[in-house]
């Protein structure tokens, strides 16, 4: 793991640059500036760049501004949503590279969040057996999560994550300003994923965003830096997820099931955090049962939870579903659902199995937190 701090200027401009597989994470104001010196020492071809119905508004126009290269680029939008990550829209949009006659020394600029990152670099790494791309992430979740680990792909009959590839990006940027765009309850989404990075790895670092205040102006910067540099450290460890690469699914199991259902039955379905907030509160049960995760512990994290988000009991009708999704994941070895559990806060284990039972019996427990 190699952080780079570039001083900037006397004010608090610095550019903080975690290396990852090959490729570099750049955080902070002057990022966008760093991309544009980097795209300048470069000869591509043709340039493309992918967004959604928000970021064409709000961050499209800073782009094409400090950008040279990027202020000629094609410009191809997809509707934002985990609905709309699938092989329909990545087909369309491999179509429209076609048609503008992108060749294999053409780049792929994707600027969004989490699903534009995984589906854009998905089209990239499969258009013309592969070209170059790189992630400019606009949403906290995007940030902190989809910024480190190769993890690209799409939906498939509405299961997460079903086609994809490991492939990594020339550079991810990170420029803080874009989070002023977001909807207040996408950036608290993604401050789902902060507080994960927190349980699994740092008790200090629990301590520390367990007291945030979420809003559009706190300074984001530094708990981006921290949870970055958390994700790098395990996915440099365990490149292809064989270990404790797994650690990283806490709270992903029963949570994943849970968005999915509703994604596809419920028309105000969770967001991702939302879902991943539940199930991390659903499996810290789990983990109470199976690695006897202290009740003080167990009590803090659903408090935590609880005090973030505008969460609700989930219907009891709906259980069964949630198992049959889970018995999809990709974590699952001979017929049992493996799971990623605390032992206490701050640490973490994977492939801890659990049987359908202990899984109705979280669900039923995080229902419990609301009587």
């Amino acid at each position: 793991l190699f952080i780079i701090i570039f001083a900037m200027n006397l004010k608090r401009t610095l550019l903080l640059e975690v290396k990852s597989q090959g490729y570099s994470v750049v955080i902070g104001n002057d990022s966008l500036s760093h991309l544009n010196e980097f795209l300048n020492g470069k000869t591509y071809s043709k340039y493309f760049i992918i967004v959604d119905e928000n970021t064409i508004e709000h961050c499209l126009p800073a782009i094409v501004t400090n950008i040279d290269c990027l202020a000629e680029a094609e410009v191809i939008q997809t509707e934002s949503g985990e609905e709309n990550k699938t092989i329909e829209i990545v087909t369309q949009v491999w179509y429209a590279m076609s048609e503008a006659h992108a060749d294999r020394k053409a780049l792929v600029v994707n600027l969004g969040g989490g699903v534009i990152s995984d589906m854009g670099g998905f089209i990239a790494s499969t258009y013309k057996r592969g070209i170059d791309f790189v992630n400019i992430a606009t949403t906290l979740l995007s940030q902190v999560d989809a910024s480190v680990g190769g993890k690209l792909g799409i939906d498939l009959g509405g299961l997460k994550n079903q086609i994809g590839v490991f492939n990594f990006p020339q550079m991810v940027v990170i420029y803080p300003p874009f989070l002023q765009t977001l909807e207040f309850r996408q950036l608290k989404s993604g401050f789902s994923e902060v507080l994960k990075h927190a349980l699994i790895q740092d008790e200090k670092y629990w301590e520390e965003v367990k007291k945030i205040n979420v809003s559009p102006d706190y300074d984001w910067e530094n708990i981006i830096g921290k949870s970055v540099q958390i994700k790098n450290k395990v996915v440099l460890e365990d490149p292809k997820e064989k270990g404790i690469r797994k650690i990283l699914n806490f709270g992903h199991t029963i949570g994943h099931a849970i968005e999915t259902w509703h994604l596809e039955n419920d028309p105000d379905f969770f967001l991702h955090g939302e879902a991943i907030a539940m199930g991390m509160i659903a499996e810290g049960f789990l983990s109470k049962e199976k690695l006897r995760l202290s009740d003080k512990a167990l009590s803090e994290i659903v408090t935590v939870f609880k005090s973030v988000y505008d969460l609700k009991p989930l219907p009891e009708e709906n259980f069964e579903s949630y198992c049959g999704l889970m018995i999809h994941d990709k974590k699952n070895s001979g017929g049992k659902i493996s799971c990623s559990l605390l032992s206490k806060i701050g640490d973490c284990k994977w492939d801890v199995f659990a049987d359908k039972k202990d899984i109705l019996n979280a669900l039923t427990s995080y229902n419990k937190t609301f009587t």
